[in-house]
């Protein structure tokens, strides 16, 4: 079964130094193995001066993910893993990250790359814009002119987001519900139509990108 979870919008760049060596970060949403690779081949190539560039990511959610890294020529277990552990406990899915390393002559040590690489992930989980990614329904209903207003309010009660309208004898609206919202609004709609108002699934999508639900509505 499918459920909402948090996910990168879209691809950020940061960059913190430690000793002199520069750890250049670069993370984006990924959805599939294929991606995460394409990406991490991208910035290898724009970076490939670099004394290293070590890649992890996060593909899927919760129990199931397929999450990879590596250290890329630093001693075993100092970088990739460090990465990796920042991204399984940020609560994101579908993200991959690459921190590019310019030496800087002083050498940080085990710990010192741990912490380093680690840091370097935190800091750009704090300036990564945030998405869902959404099991949906689109729903479409024909609805006389007396209940438009009434039905776009239940709309929006349950979070649901309006793609079309259009205007004949009734008004047919094309809606879009996350799956979990959906029974919800149906029942309102029932209620508030006597029974008389069915909305009909036409597509549903288990992969919707949508923005956060802000708590402030």
């Amino acid at each position: 079964m499918s459920r909402r979870y948090p996910i990168p919008a879209a691809e950020r760049r940061t960059e913190i130094r430690v000793s002199n060596s520069r750890f250049i970060v670069t993370a984006a949403p990924a959805f599939t193995v294929e991606e995460a690779k394409a990406f991490i081949k991208r910035i290898k190539a724009e970076f490939k001066d670099a004394s290293h560039n070590v890649p992890a990511y996060v593909i899927g959610y919760g129990p199931s993910v397929t999450a990879h890294c590596n250290d890329d020529g630093e001693p075993s277990g100092t970088a990739g893993r460090p990465m990796l552990a920042v991204l399984q406990g940020s609560g994101l899915g579908d993200i991959v990250a690459v921190v590019t390393r310019y030496f800087g002559g002083t050498k940080l040590g085990t710990g010192g790359l741990v912490r380093a690489y680690g840091d370097a992930v935190k800091e750009v989980l704090t300036i990564l814009p945030r998405a869902e990614k959404v099991p949906t329904h689109t729903v479409m209903m024909a609805l006389p002119y007396n209940l438009f207003e009434q039905v776009k309010l239940l709309v929006g009660v349950w979070r649901g987001h309006i793609l079309d309208e259009a205007f004949a004898a009734d008004i047919t609206i094309t809606a879009r519900f996350a799956i979990e919202d959906f029974p919800h609004f149906q029942n309102a709609l029932r209620e508030l139509s006597h029974g008389r108002l069915e909305p009909e699934i036409i597509e549903t999508d288990q992969e919707t990108i949508m923005p956060p639900v802000s708590d402030g509505g």
